[in-house]
Parts: structure tokens; sequence; C-alpha cells
């Protein structure tokens, strides 16, 4: 190749960082090696690159799609490289391959890296960046996927004798919690509308006439969060990261309020019974 090939590495374990970067410069590319998401962000934004290599796991996982969402938003003609070491998370990849160049489980050997790496840069072609999706965009495109998580993950609470609700009454009923959380989050205030105020309460009220205890209120709560938070992190390519963390705060308070009063209103009715 005429220019020296600029990589930018990213792996928080040392002993990696040490050796896969040394030998891909025996190899004539250029390495820079950062071990967090931190360092790599400010390499993309005062460097550029040719390539950029990147563990999935960076202090937490899925990590590394951020760096690659950085990466393609400040310099699209980069080509995008994710490591894992995890092969049974390779179904999740594929879904999202399309947003990545490619993937290659580790330990990957040098010859095979360094054949991606020159295929890629043969190939290569801007990326076509995708419009920015706020947190709550996600929850209503993937209410489905949401709601199909909780449900679930809550057969064991929807057996109970006392709970006379087909299949798609669950559904109905979780699809309003999730378009509704999305409303909310999407008002940017800390405290809950009238209307959220109303249907948690009404939800507790509707979980005690359907047998809920209270632990069972508190984990279906849990389930949603969990599922809405993996919405989001299959969908880290083109979540708008500057409006991520203020979003995921504004649902965790509506959570926590919602559980509130649907507990409260359960427990009036339980003592008035």
């Amino acid at each position: 190749m005429a220019e020296t090939v600029k990589i930018l590495f990213v792996d928080d374990e040392p002993a990696i960082r040490a050796t896969l970067p040394a030998i891909l410069r025996l190899h004539g590319f250029d390495v820079n090696s950062t071990a967090n998401v931190a360092e790599a962000l400010q390499a993309i934004a005062a460097q550029k690159f040719d390539v950029l290599i990147s563990d999935l796991n960076i202090g937490s996982p899925g990590d590394g799609f951020t760096v690659v969402s950085a990466m393609r938003r400040t310099q699209p003609n980069c080509v995008t490289l994710i490591l894992t070491g995890y092969p049974a998370f390779e179904t999740a990849l594929q879904a999202i391959r399309s947003q990545v160049d490619d993937y290659l489980i580790k330990p990957a050997g040098v010859d095979e890296l360094v054949a991606a790496i020159e295929r890629k840069l043969r190939n290569r072609t801007p990326h076509h960046l995708e419009r920015l999706k706020r947190v709550p965009q996600i929850m209503r495109e993937r209410v489905r996927e949401i709601v199909d998580s909780v449900l679930h993950s809550e057969r064991r609470i929807l057996q109970l004798p006392r709970i006379h609700l087909t299949e798609d009454e669950c559904r109905r009923n979780a699809e309003a919690f999730v378009k509704g959380l999305a409303a909310q989050v999407e008002t940017n205030s800390s405290q809950l509308t009238p209307e959220m105020l109303e249907l948690s309460r009404q939800h507790g009220k509707a979980r005690f006439e359907q047998g809920y205890s209270t632990p069972m209120l508190v984990q279906e709560n849990r389930y949603f969060c969990d599922a809405i938070l993996e919405a989001v992190r299959q969908n880290l390519l083109v979540v708008d990261l500057s409006q991520m963390l203020p979003e995921f705060q504004l649902l965790s308070r509506a959570l926590s309020q919602m559980l509130s009063e649907a507990i409260a209103a359960h427990i009036d009715i339980e003592r008035a019974a």
C-alpha cells in the first residue's frame, strides 16, 4: 500500500494491547492503542484513522459499539472491525452486521486479522449514516420486541389461577405501558404526567385483581426496565448518544414513580378488602 495504514486498536486487556498492536506494526501498520471508551473517543477526535479494531466489551458489555458509532459518524471512510470472545453472541452480532464492516472471534489469528483489514480496505466505501434516534423513538419502534421479552419473562406470573387475561389483552396492556413511558421521557420532566399517574394507579388495581403480590409488581417493573435497555443496546449504532444518558435517567425515574403509584393503589385495595 502506498501510504501507511493507520489503525486505532481498542481493548481493555493490557496483555492484548502489548502484543497484538506490536505484531500489526511488524506488518507495516501504524497502530494507536487505547484501553477504554474515553481514550478511544479522544483519539477519534484528534486523529484520522483508516481502520478501527475494537473489542466488543471494553469494561462493559457492548461498549465497542459506542466506539464504532463515534468513528462512523466522524470518520465515515474508516473500516470498522469488532473483536468478540463470545461466539454465542454471534446471533446478536449478525443482526447488526450491516452496521459494522466485519467481526472476528477472539483470539483472532494474525493472518486472519491482516487479511480482513486488507480485504476491507480494498473494498471500502463510505458508510451510510442513519439518522440518530432518541430513546423514546427506539422504544416505540421496538415495542413488539420489548413486550415479547416482558411477557416471556413474566410467564410464571401470568399463570396464576386468578388471572383471566388473554394473550392479546396482556400484549395490549404491555404495549400501552411502553408507549406511555416513551411519551413520559419525551416530556423531559422528572414528574409523571397526570395520564401516567392514572395509568400507574389503574395498573396497580388491576394487578391486585389478577392476583399479583407487591414483590411481583417490583419484578414486573424490572422486566420492563431490562427489556427497554436491551432494545436500546441493540441499537447503539444509531442511538443519539448525547441524549441517551439523560433519557435513561428520566426513564429510571419514571419507572420508579410508576411502580410506587402502582404499589400504593395495590395496597389501598388490599387493605379495603
